[in-house]
This record gives structure tokens, C-alpha cells and sequence, in this order.
């Protein structure tokens, strides 16, 4: 939903710190696995209720994940690197919900099971409108060059951090937190379907 204010505001920044990395010899496959790995660090450090470390390893793990596409673009975007990121995007999404209901099952697992199923939903309904899209020649530059069709929705990357953040500083809300955004992902799935029917009909 903001996504694209917050990248016309983060681009600047982003490009010239990859500028810097791309003349220190660092490379966007390396950026996306080193963030991947801090992600993964972080749904860790929620399981073991050490929610402070778990909040600053998804800030720069979120980092890492705005700078591979910029170091990306210093050179020239793969295919690979498109596939890596996303892949690897949607692990970090689901380790996460993991790790809180790992850190309290009796509270928020169910919570968690909920999130996982509404990112399931809304990751496919997201991953087949670009593989339709692509079948069928359409671009999008809403996001800026992107590996695939990007659809935008009321959830996305930027909403997804503000939840995981505000369940890092306040643990006792994810339940909350959990539902409210779940229903989010649920309308943005069912929103994308809508626009596939008219789209590909």
C-alpha cells in the first residue's frame, strides 16, 4: 500500500550506499544470501524470546533486501538474482511467524498458522498474476525494474516490516497483530484475483 512512497523516498539512499559497495567488489547475489541469513538469524533470536536482537536483525536483514536490487542495478540484473530474491524473500516472510509461535505455542501458534496461510494465499495469488503477466508480454514499472510483474495491494513488503516490527517491541500484541494483518493479505489475494479475471478472461 506504501511501498511505492517509501521507495521514491529509500532509492536515493539505497543506490548511492550500493554504489559504494559495488566499487568495494560486493555483488547483489551475495547482499540477497547475507540478508536471507540475517533473516533467518532474527526468526531465531523470536523463538528464543530475545525479541530486541530479533527486531535489529530484521531492520538489516530488510536492508540487505532493499540493497541487492540496487547493487543489482549497478551492473546488470539476472534471472537468478530475480528467482533468489524472491525465494529467499518468502522464507524470510514465513520464518518469522514461526519464530513467535515458536517462542509461545499455547499463545501464538494458531495466530501464526493464520499469517502462514494468508502469506500462502497471497504469495500465490501474487506469484501466478506474474507468471500470467509474463506469458502475455505485460510490464509494470510501478515498483521500478523488477525481475517480475509486481501487482500492488493493501499488503505488501512495507506493511509486512511495520507488523513484524511492532510484534518485536510489543511480543504480547502478535495475536493481534497476526489476525489484523492475516485479514490484510486476505482482501489483497482476493483484490488480485478480481483483477485476474478481468486481465486474463
Amino acid at each position: 500500500m506504501f511501498d511505492g512512497r517509501l521507495k521514491a523516498r529509500l532509492d536515493p539512499a539505497l543506490d548511492a550506499l550500493a554504489r559504494r559497495l559495488h566499487r568495494a567488489g560486493f555483488g547483489a547475489d551475495a547482499v540477497t544470501a547475507t540478508g536471507f541469513i540475517l533473516g533467518l538469524g532474527a526468526a531465531l533470536a523470536i523463538a528464543l524470546e530475545v525479541y530486541g536482537l530479533g527486531l535489529g536483525l530484521i531492520l538489516v536483514s530488510r536492508l540487505a533486501d532493499g540493497l541487492d536490487g540496487a547493487l543489482a542495478r549497478q551492473t546488470r540484473p539476472t534471472d537468478l538474482g530475480g528467482y533468489l530474491d524472491i525465494v529467499l524473500d518468502f522464507i524470510f516472510y514465513g520464518a518469522i511467524p514461526l519464530g513467535f509461535a515458536l517462542a509461545d505455542p499455547a499463545a501464538n501458534a494458531l495466530p501464526a498458522a493464520v499469517l502462514l496461510m494468508s502469506f500462502y494465499a497471497n504469495g500465490a495469488s501474487f506469484l501466478a498474476f506474474a507468471l500470467m503477466a509474463e506469458k502475455r508480454r505485460l510490464v509494470t514499472t510501478a515498483r521500478g525494474p523488477k525481475s517480475l510483474y509486481f501487482t500492488t495491494g493493501l499488503a505488501e513488503a512495507g506493511e509486512t516490516l511495520l507488523v513484524f516490527v511492532l510484534a518485536c517491541l510489543v511480543p504480547a500484541w502478535f495475536g493481534v497483530l497476526a489476525y489484523g494483518f492475516a485479514a490484510l493479505c486476505f482482501v489483497t489475494c482476493a483484490a488480485r484475483i478480481a483483477l485476474a479475471i478481468r486481465v486474463f478472461r
